[in-house]
């Protein structure tokens, strides 16, 4: 059983960083690049704040599948269909604020600062814009070379899933069960379309772990047995555009809109959790910003691995 609360350790220097990653990694080769994504990131979400979620999830699909590489921003060619046109990654954006940002990067410090770096630090970015913690993100990953379309789904946690399935997914990662509580908390900002919650409803009723009003609401807004596939519902339902832990506190009442966020309360491994960070927003964001840093380690490309893309849609020719 998870430990009701996290020992809080602060320094990244508590963290094992994984291979040559490093925090202030272009200090010396594009001292500006952090800036430079920090701008793009603050500019797309002050004219679109949905944008901040979007910019998270493409972070953790592209760690999910095949590591931190992003791999996820590649585009499909004739001859073969990439990660980002899976059907797994439709609710993935903020492809063109990493372009901005690589554009610019570009004529600053041509060759420099790879995609997967970009993503990283625009998901912090995205989290900081949105009320959340400014962390240290170690950089210095490289690019991939290979993105499938056919090995997003099998990579990924499904909407559905019991707590084992969702812990086994992360294991897979090298991420623990508490990892799994804590990014799920990520989830306090964005969206997710009808049919990530349409396993909560069949002709029995609702699922019992939904507050009935609350259930209500999500089978008239997603009636079946065709709901609107382009719906979007919030989330969290008390302040999905603002980074806290009203995620958590959603989850006591009943109100997780996915089968998978709402097991983390019901299920009694991962429930203290839960309640330590529904009581504690301070002890989450702390605890969020270290899950972050470990997440960003998966499969990471460094030295000599991959390559620095020019343009983050297509590898170098």
């Amino acid at each position: 059983m998870l430990e009701p609360l996290f020992v809080l350790v602060l320094q990244l220097s508590a963290v094992c960083i994984q291979a040559q990653l490093l925090v202030g990694f272009y200090d010396s080769s594009c001292p500006r690049a952090e800036s430079i994504v920090q701008q793009s990131v603050m500019m797309a979400i002050q004219s679109n704040r949905p944008l901040a979620s979007r910019l998270v999830r493409l972070f953790f699909h592209d760690c999910f599948v095949q590591g931190c590489d992003a791999s996820i921003l590649l585009d499909s060619t004739p001859n073969n269909t990439a990660e980002k046109d899976s059907r797994a990654s439709a609710t993935v954006g903020g492809y063109e604020v990493i372009d901005a940002a690589k554009n610019t990067l570009e004529a600053v410090c041509p060759g420099t600062v790879s995609c997967a770096d970009v993503v990283a630090l625009a998901a912090r970015d995205a989290i900081f814009f949105s009320g959340g913690p400014h962390w240290d993100v170690p950089t210095g990953r490289r690019d991939g070379l290979v993105s499938q379309a056919s090995v997003v789904a099998s990579n990924l946690p499904d909407p559905s899933f019991t707590v084992d399935q969702s812990t086994a997914s992360f294991s897979a990662k090298g991420l623990s069960q508490s990892d799994l509580v804590v990014l799920s908390g990520a989830h306090t900002i964005g969206f997710a379309h009808c049919g990530a919650i349409m396993n909560r409803f069949s002709a029995n009723g609702s699922d019992p772990t939904l507050d009935p009003t609350f259930g209500k609401m999500l089978e008239s807004s997603c009636p079946s047995p065709s709901p609107d596939a382009t719906k979007l519902l919030p989330l969290d339902v008390l302040s999905n555009t603002i980074f806290d832990n009203a995620y958590f506190v959603n989850l006591q009442a009943g109100k997780g809109l996915m089968s998978s966020d709402q097991a983390l309360f019901t299920d009694p491994r991962t429930k203290p959790l839960v309640n330590a960070f529904a009581q504690n927003a301070n002890s989450f964001s702390a605890n969020f910003q270290l899950a972050m840093v470990r997440l960003g380690q998966v499969q990471v490309k460094t030295g000599s691995d991959g390559q620095i893309r020019k343009n983050c849609r297509a590898i170098n020719s």
